[in-house]
């Protein structure tokens, strides 16, 4: 039975599970409140740079080409991928860095240079980590969160200890050189939560990382955004932008439809992709599935101070992706979950997209993306983000012994103000809700909404959690779910 089927915002969530209900047969259209399609995987573009405004790792492969081939189609069909080497350098010290290549054998010879013995015990850990994501990423993510029951398989039944220690504790079981230790426990960070605090069986984040190599797509994640708007727009989704939601309309406990500058849409079933918590503002209080309390009880993944910065010269001594632990990993961790405030020394990242794609700068030039994981719901002002930028700016200056100060042309600043405004991310979020032991899987927010009929939710505040790959997921759960209820 062919449905009108209204989609809240544009972001991976939302795209992906507008082509799944299209291809079911379903009238879809999709509503985003910014001007560009995106959501946090918007682009920005100002005087010949252009910049991924968001998500800028492209991990997991094998999951987008899955969501193409869901669809008859290749990945490569929408766009061009390129294999980074180095896929990243991790800063120590003043031209102190460890640079992860995109072999295993590489990687391997890495180790054992730095810490004799542990070329072994890295391609044992990675055998496991490899064991642990063709469980995850083959069968327990693409379950929809709905029972308990859905853990537990011959394969999981197995692995049930793993959700008792963090990866943290395995890993230094293994390694005793605190800079090995860092770039294993890094991978982890995309899920939201501290490795100490993230059960062991996410070290399939770690296979991903060494096992499957760091990609880009030709121009940018963005790429990516446009390739699966193609597959919409062919499947026969429609997308209006510049349309903010002011209220979900409920009528007998069912979602009936959507009110744009003050009119009324009607529709069969509602689907958000947008922010879950804001998304469940837009109908009456009786009706959320979840209270205030509850999300302030959750705990969410970092906000970020981000920096979009174009350079009249080229950036030396650097790679495309950089991460910039030469201060205490712990201490901002702490700044961040335990007690939260502005780090007094931040860790930070970099991405020089134009050192792999020359479109990203003009000729001779630099893009440069700066990012600061913050604690959400931090204060945030213009002052805090010039301190910060002198910060980390004067740090990078010293790790790559250069000058790149007096060569910014333009800096642009995003924080979780911003985020807030942009994307009504529930405290400024950037990265959704932390993936921790108690919410993983069923005790995450539900796909379903619990008390109205024909109002589902998808993306990173949902199941199977955050990140781009899980994002797909996610589109593609919601749509199998409401397909099961139309049948029903």
């Amino acid at each position: 039975m062919r449905k009108k089927i209204t989609i809240i915002g544009s972001g991976f969530s939302a795209l992906a599970a507008s082509c799944y209900l299209a291809q079911q047969g379903h009238a879809i259209t999709i509503y985003e409140k910014n001007d560009s399609i995106g959501g946090r995987a918007r682009q920005f573009k100002k005087d010949g740079f252009t910049f991924d405004m968001g998500p800028s790792w492209y991990w997991m492969p094998d999951i987008f080409e899955r969501f193409f081939q869901d669809f008859d189609a290749k990945q490569s069909d929408y766009y061009e991928l390129i294999k980074l080497n180095p896929a990243y350098r991790v800063y120590f010290g003043i031209n102190d860095f460890i640079s992860i290549f995109d072999s295993l054998e590489e990687i391997t010879a890495t180790f054992e240079s730095i810490e004799k013995g542990s070329g072994q015990k890295l391609l044992a850990f990675i055998n496991h980590a490899k064991s642990n994501y063709d469980i995850a990423i083959k069968d327990l993510v693409y379950r929809p969160g709905v029972s308990p029951l859905e853990l537990i398989t011959p394969k999981t039944a197995l692995k049930l200890g793993q959700f008792l220690s963090n990866v943290s504790a395995d890993i230094r079981k293994e390694f005793k050189n605190e800079r090995l230790i860092q770039i294993l426990e890094f991978p982890v960070l995309f899920l939201g939560a501290k490795p100490s605090k993230t059960p062991s069986f996410y070290n399939f984040m770690n296979y991903a990382d060494f096992g499957l190599g760091t990609w880009h797509p030709k121009t940018g994640m963005f790429d990516v955004v446009q390739g699966i708007e193609r597959l919409a727009l062919e499947l026969g989704v429609t997308i209006k932008t510049n349309s903010p939601i002011e209220k979900i309309v409920v009528e007998n406990k069912t979602a009936i439809g959507i009110v744009i500058d003050g009119k009324i849409i009607k529709s069969d079933i509602i689907v958000s992709g947008a922010d879950y918590q804001h998304t469940e503002t837009l109908i009456e209080e009786e009706h959320r599935s979840y209270s205030q309390k509850y999300w302030e009880s959750r705990v969410f993944a970092p906000s970020s101070l981000l920096f979009y910065i174009g350079f009249n010269k080229k950036i030396e001594n650097i790679s495309h992706h950089a991460l910039f632990f030469d201060v205490d990993f712990n201490q901002h961790a702490a700044d961040i979950y335990d007690d939260p405030k502005w780090p007094a020394e931040p860790l930070f990242y970099a991405n020089f997209p134009s050192k792999t794609d020359e479109t990203a700068a003009p000729e001779g030039m630099e893009s440069g993306f700066f990012l600061i994981p913050l604690a959400p719901g931090i204060n945030d002002s213009e002052a805090l983000r010039e301190k910060y930028f002198e910060k980390i700016i004067t740090r990078f200056e010293q790790l790559t012994q250069q000058k790149i100060k007096n060569n910014i042309i333009f800096k642009k600043s995003f924080c979780k103000n911003d985020f807030v405004t942009d994307y009504n991310a529930y405290k400024g979020n950037a990265y959704g809700m932390a993936n921790t032991l108690l919410q993983t899987a069923f005790l995450r927010p539900k796909l379903k909404s619990k008390k109205i009929k024909n109002l589902y939710f998808t993306g990173q505040l949902t199941v199977p959690g955050p990140g781009v790959p899980p994002a797909l997921i996610s589109g593609k759960l919601v749509a199998e779910l409401i397909k099961k209820s139309i049948k029903s």
